[in-house]
């Protein structure tokens, strides 16, 4: 027999916790159940945080300065003091000075991707970025799916009405992971096509950063428009990703997965785009039997997307190269890409409206970067040092 660590661990533990509301919900209803029921008293829920002196006071100075010039510089210690920011969301002269601040930092973005991925991105373009571990149920094939949905338009005229968008992926697979390496190499190849394609000049532009690490995050953050967030509902513990683009004024594109519920609790379902299944709808399409062809059948667009990979249009015409990828979306698809296609480029089509009103989304930005407070490690750790470690804040005295 094997021994079952993360039991073992409950068994030995006096307290359990998960990272996000949701994460807690389906360890407890589901996967550790029979231990909730024997033990609840010991399972409790502590949300993620990231820390606002790196992730907004370090990496975005403009920020930091206007808010510490707008209600001082105590949110670095207490970011719930962002809260105070909300109502110039409907200030223009406030918007007009985060919005140059963005642009700012979107310029120098597009400085590390013409470095690092000799791709030219427009600081006028919306800036829509995924970086994260590369893995299916993260479905980083999703959002290529709709870059490659947008160059078909593009190559069959379809422009009208074009919101410009530059994609940037970035994201390590494990060393053994193949599925997760071939996404990689597909998203490097339509690049290379989508780039070298005289029509998508001015319309479309998509990156895969290199060595995807911190250092390149804190540029990555303050310069993002919208924010990926797409794992397959109830795959996702948290993340911290998302919350690093929230607190810097990024928009999320996600899913009800992780910590994408309370965010979007947070700023309001106004100001995050939703689309796809829920946990629920998940486990009753998985029971029920899900077949990915019955959603390429119904579906024409989705179709010739997957045709042009098929085909070798970014293979060099070799249609081997990607015949695993595309086998198992067919075939298989476990997370779902298939199923949440349709609303997601629905969604998309929301963001693409949204940004075209500079003013709505600017103040939908501000409202995210207002409303981050809960998501500071602050307040992570002063709740697991209350919770579980029973221990007590010290105070350090630097004058010495």
């Amino acid at each position: 027999p094997q021994p079952r660590t993360g039991f073992l661990a409950i068994v030995g533990s006096f307290s359990v916790n998960a990272v996000a509301e949701l994460h807690s919900r389906l360890l407890s209803e589901g996967l550790f159940r029979d231990f909730y029921e024997l033990w609840p008293h010991k399972f409790n829920n502590k949300t993620n945080g990231v820390t606002p002196r790196r992730w907004l006071a370090m990496c975005n100075p403009g920020l930091r300065d206007l808010l510490n010039e707008t209600i001082g510089p105590d949110w670095v210690r207490d970011l719930g003091q962002l809260a105070r920011v909300t109502p110039l969301a409907d200030d223009p002269a406030f918007r007009e000075r985060f919005r140059a601040i963005k642009h700012a930092n979107k310029e120098a973005l597009a400085q590390l991707v013409a470095r690092d991925c000799q791709v030219e991105f427009d600081p006028a373009a919306l800036f829509d970025v995924q970086v994260k571990r590369i893995h299916e149920y993260k479905r980083q094939l999703l959002n290529l799916l709709h870059v490659i949905y947008l160059y078909n338009r593009i190559k069959h005229g379809d422009t009208a009405d074009w919101t410009p968008r530059c994609v940037l992926i970035g994201g390590k697979a494990a060393p053994g992971y193949a599925m997760a390496k071939l996404i990689i190499k597909l998203i490097n190849n339509v690049a290379r096509v989508v780039n070298g394609d005289k029509a998508t000049a001015g319309l479309l532009r998509l990156a895969f950063i290199p060595d995807y690490r911190v250092s390149v995050m804190e540029v990555i953050a303050p310069g993002t428009d919208l924010s990926e967030q797409i794992s397959t509902a109830g795959k996702e513990a948290s993340g911290t990703g998302n919350m690093k683009f929230m607190i810097n004024g990024a928009l999320t594109i996600g899913t009800l997965d992780g910590a994408n519920v309370e965010m979007r609790e947070e700023a309001g379902p106004e100001n995050f785009f939703l689309f796809g299944l829920t946990v629920d709808d998940v486990h009753e399409l998985y029971a029920k039997g899900y077949r990915p062809r019955d959603y390429i059948d119904r579906n024409a667009e989705l179709a010739a997307v997957l045709g042009l990979i098929a085909d070798g249009t970014f293979s060099h015409g070799d249609t081997g190269v990607f015949a695993p990828l595309v086998g198992n979306l067919t075939d298989h698809d476990h997370f779902l890409v298939l199923a949440d296609y349709a609303d997601y480029i629905r969604c998309q089509q929301e963001v693409s409206a949204a940004w075209q009103n500079t003013e709505l989304w600017t103040r939908m930005s501000i409202l995210n970067s207002a409303r981050s407070g809960k998501f500071s490690s602050d307040r992570s750790i002063a709740e697991y040092c209350e919770d579980i470690w029973n221990v007590e804040q010290v105070t350090i005295d630097l004058k010495d």
